[in-house]
């Protein structure tokens, strides 16, 4: 999630509805300035007895972010707090139980992506060496309750824990016990981020299945392939799902602006600190009438945050995010641009794509959206046949639009070869929780222990 470092005096007011496409309009790019951005989060345990360090205690969360200045990060501060830690490659932060997240820069291409996680993950790993940290590459954590698992000190995490069992029954468990890996992608026009947009929330669904790696709950088989994914169906209803307005005609930025304006608030940050404003509604904020700041009309930074509070399966700010996935291991963590870069990047690719899924519809849509967490691949499409009809298509098209970019690495490599983990997934016809089930009620003989051993970076 965002991590807000101060408050700007000389941030704009917001005075007028126009002003509230701006971010989304500003982010259009030519082409050659699109940028990749990668996110991805890692369950931080103890190795001597798997347990989730805490933020203070010695070799805790602190001391692991503490640890990254060897490597030239520089602490973020929250309330006299590190809550984050700034650098080259991007931020590394904590989410509400200490998963481990970077949010790397924007790059150029798929190489460097994955030299950036590379360096990322060997640093952490180092660190872990020293103070005995390991770190799984899974969707969720597959052993701990709720009440085993640590709050970090952030001032947003406090007021959106204390919301979420008003609005639905699995949001502590999104913020407390879920990982994944997102994408953040650029677009050329209103009408370029329309087609993406469209593309990859029909296609979301499909990025669930192949990365679906969340099968167990406290210790036990949960009878879901991705448990993460169908968390999200009761986290929020009023900020979460499929978006069916996106798929209607004249969608663009205003339809955006029209839906961000219903979703709930969650906080505004002032002075360094986040004022709870958790239901409250930004429509009356820009009427100088919000309960939480009353006379106070909202910035420009405020409207920003409210966009990051909005958990749709894409999500638009200045760039568009793609939030299917779930956490996995090092080779996925670069599959999973590979994907969408595959399919967004190159016009012939993204045409390609939208043909074959602009004549669902939208009832079909959801039942697809709704089955994949259980059912991986084997999830209906709308019109007739499963995921698993289309898997191999979609993967071609995606190695195209990567082919057609071109971008080759030091060895002449293009970028198509980040897309083998994928590959491997439809070859066998098992996604990864299934292939984890296998082990689990075979080699492993129901011991978690291995997986701990297993799925380990």
């Amino acid at each position: 999630m965002s991590t807000r470092q101060a408050s700007d005096a000389n941030d704009p007011l917001i005075e007028s509805r126009d002003q509230l496409a701006q971010p989304m309009a500003k982010g259009e790019k030519p082409r050659e300035a699109w940028r990749i951005g990668t996110e991805h989060e890692k369950i931080v345990y103890s190795t001597r007895d798997y347990h989730a360090p805490s933020y203070d205690e010695p070799g805790g969360i602190r001391d692991l972010l503490l640890a990254l200045t060897e490597f030239g990060w520089t602490p973020i501060e929250e309330g006299g707090k590190v809550i984050a830690m700034a650098g080259p490659d991007g931020t590394v932060s904590l989410e509400p139980a200490g998963q481990l997240e970077l949010s790397g820069a924007p790059l150029e291409n798929l190489h460097q992506t994955c030299a950036e996680t590379g360096r990322h993950l060997q640093q952490v790993k180092t660190i872990g060496d020293r103070f005995g940290l390991g770190y799984l590459g899974l969707g969720m954590w597959p052993d701990k309750r709720r009440d085993e698992l640590p709050i970090m000190p952030k001032g947003r995490y406090a007021i959106m824990l204390r919301h979420m069992p008003r609005v639905g029954t699995m949001g502590l468990d999104m913020m407390l016990r879920t990982c994944t890996i997102q994408t953040n992608l650029d677009y050329s026009s209103e009408a370029d981020m329309v087609q993406k947009f469209r593309v990859s929330l029909a296609l979301q669904p499909l990025a669930t299945a192949l990365f679906a790696n969340s099968p167990f709950t406290e210790g036990k088989p949960n009878g879901y392939l991705s448990y993460r994914s169908h968390i999200w169906s009761d986290t929020d209803p009023a900020r979460t799902g499929m978006l069916p307005f996106v798929f209607e005609d004249g969608f663009g930025y205003e339809r955006y602006v029209d839906y961000m304006l219903d979703v709930p608030m969650y906080f505004v940050f002032r002075d360094g600190k986040y004022i709870d404003a958790a239901g409250q509604s930004f429509r009356d904020f820009m009427a100088g009438k919000l309960p939480a700041l009353p006379g106070e009309l909202p910035s420009l930074s405020d409207w920003n945050d409210h966009l990051s509070t909005a958990f749709p399966e894409v999500r638009l700010k200045s760039f568009l995010e793609m939030r299917g996935a779930d956490g996995g291991p090092w080779n996925r963590i670069c599959a999973l641009p590979a994907l969408w870069v595959g399919l967004l990047y190159d016009q012939g690719a993204l045409d390609a794509a939208w043909d074959l899924v602009k004549d669902w519809d939208m009832a079909g849509r959801e039942t697809l959206r709704s089955s994949v967490p259980k059912l991986g691949l084997d999830a209906p499409l709308p019109g007739g046949g499963t995921l698993r009809d289309i898997a191999a298509e979609v993967l071609a098209i995606a190695r195209s639009g990567l082919r057609a970019r071109a971008k080759l690495n030091e060895v002449g490599d293009d970028e198509t070869g980040y897309l083998g983990p994928l590959d491997d997934i439809i070859a066998s016809g098992k996604v990864p929780a299934e292939m984890l089930l296998e082990r689990y009620h075979g080699e492993w003989h129901g011991d978690l222990a291995k997986l701990y051993e297993a799925k380990s970076f």
